[in-house]
């Protein structure tokens, strides 16, 4: 059960995979060469002496603290076990439970009485650029406001690079993510802005991530400034014959300044023509169409969602589409707080992701921003940890990643603490220790 979702409707199904099981697409490990990776096995390894796990199935936990925010009143959507296990056969997880029950196995980890989260899932991320803005962000604390138009240093920066330029970029900033314990990432082009640039950025995101985005609709570029209707036909044309291929997601920033609702809708519908499955850039500056457009579509995610009205409230509540929130971009921008607290008593499902781009959040930590919801978000520790895991799983419609259950990928992070609660208690704290993907111990 996803936190706030009413009982008795079940979140969306998940939709087929593709490759996930590729390694030359295994972007965490592949951006690991120096981190202590081991040889993967089909041996089974028993991960005990674990403080508190977090495995996001409510039915295995017990002790976990009380809330009425979820399901029958009941208790945390984080199925807290204390004292617990993982058993991991090749990559995935074969049993999870309290240590004094485990099973036998080939090997075995004691965790030394840390507490064991699922690898973070940052379902919302810009990593293929380059360029640095930090004149922008300097002014912007010195009181300039945020807007859309500064997407355009960046994309100047991005087509003058070249191709090994962007990928080193990438693998740093994926690198970085690793080691702060997210095992998924995805991640979008949107500063090329041309045929050629944005096809690159997808095949290079490619090579690293199953989990890519066509953002050909990031803004309107200067050089198409004069004739907007002329950048859409191209995104929705010759762009997306070059793009689709290298991607599985769809994307545009519907805003103002950017792309208004009827493009927005020719945008994402060409896209879904062509297989693409829509996201949306959605009510991020100001109030507007973005998001009850995304639940019309059925996108996976409508994400910042700052400015909501009761009736995209009600429409996210009532629809499929998760509200992806991005504390990093109000905290770089000093924007107003997207209303968590607001989205989650109305049966909102809710992911937290980076956002990680030069420009309006150049932060890879979901650590960071797991603290931000909880202190100026208005979200309970569990209530972060779940979206920062679960639910940017469901923005991602998968179902085999964000949680610790059996069948799932052993995708985990150690904490050097006893409680996920220390997530949000100790902020700016490096609390992940050890990180673990597909079965593989990568940092």
């Amino acid at each position: 059960m996803t936190p706030g979702r009413p009982p008795g409707r079940p979140a969306s199904a998940p939709e087929p995979h593709p490759t996930a099981d590729q390694a030359s697409k295994d972007a965490m490990s592949n951006a690991t060469t120096d981190s202590p990776a081991h040889s993967a096995s089909t041996a089974s390894t028993l991960i005990t002496n674990i403080a508190a796990l977090v495995t996001n199935d409510p039915s295995l936990g017990r002790g976990s603290p009380r809330s009425s925010k979820f399901e029958n009143g009941g208790g945390s959507p984080l199925g807290l076990i204390q004292d617990a296990a993982v058993v991991i056969d090749g990559d995935r997880v074969a049993w999870t439970g309290e240590s004094s029950k485990a099973p036998a196995t080939d090997n075995r980890v004691d965790a030394g009485g840390r507490a064991v989260v699922p690898g973070f899932v940052d379902s919302h991320s810009h990593l293929v650029f380059a360029g640095d803005r930090t004149q922008e962000f300097n002014a912007r604390m010195s009181g300039r406001p945020y807007s859309a138009g500064g997407i355009r240093t960046t994309v100047a920066a991005t087509r003058a690079a070249t191709d090994d330029d962007l990928e080193r970029n990438l693998t740093r900033y994926l690198t970085e993510a690793l080691r702060q314990g997210t095992t998924t990432l995805e991640t979008k082009s949107g500063y090329g802005l041309t045929v050629a640039d944005e096809s690159r950025a997808l095949r290079i995101a490619a090579a690293h991530t199953d989990e890519v985005t066509y953002l050909g609709a990031h803004i309107v570029p200067p050089d198409h400034a004069d004739d907007p209707a002329a950048y859409v036909a191209l995104v929705t044309g010759e762009m997306l014959d070059a793009c689709a291929p290298h991607a599985r997601w769809i994307d545009v920033f519907c805003e103002e300044g950017a792309f208004d609702g009827d493009q927005a809708r020719a945008i994402l519908t060409a896209g879904q023509a062509r297989g693409l499955r829509p996201r949306v850039h959605a009510n991020q500056l100001s109030y507007g169409p973005g998001v009850r457009l995304a639940v019309e579509l059925d996108a996976a995610s409508a994400d910042h969602c700052t400015h909501l009205t009761d009736a995209d409230v009600d429409a996210l509540a009532n629809g499929n589409t998760v509200a992806t929130l991005l504390p990093g971009a109000e905290f770089s921008t000093r924007a107003e707080w997207p209303d968590a607290r607001r989205l989650l008593d109305a049966g909102v499902t809710v992911a937290l992701s980076t956002d990680c781009n030069p420009g309006s959040s150049f932060t890879s930590s979901v650590p960071f921003c797991i603290a931000l919801a909880v202190r100026d978000m208005r979200m309970t520790p569990d209530e972060a940890v779940w979206s920062a895991t679960a639910g940017g799983a469901a923005a991602l419609r998968r179902t085999d990643i964000g949680r610790l259950t059996p069948g799932a990928y052993a995708d985990l992070a150690f904490l050097d603490a006893p409680s996920h609660v220390h997530l949000a208690y100790r902020p700016g704290v490096p609390l992940v220790s050890q990180v673990w993907r597909r079965g593989v111990r990568v940092v």
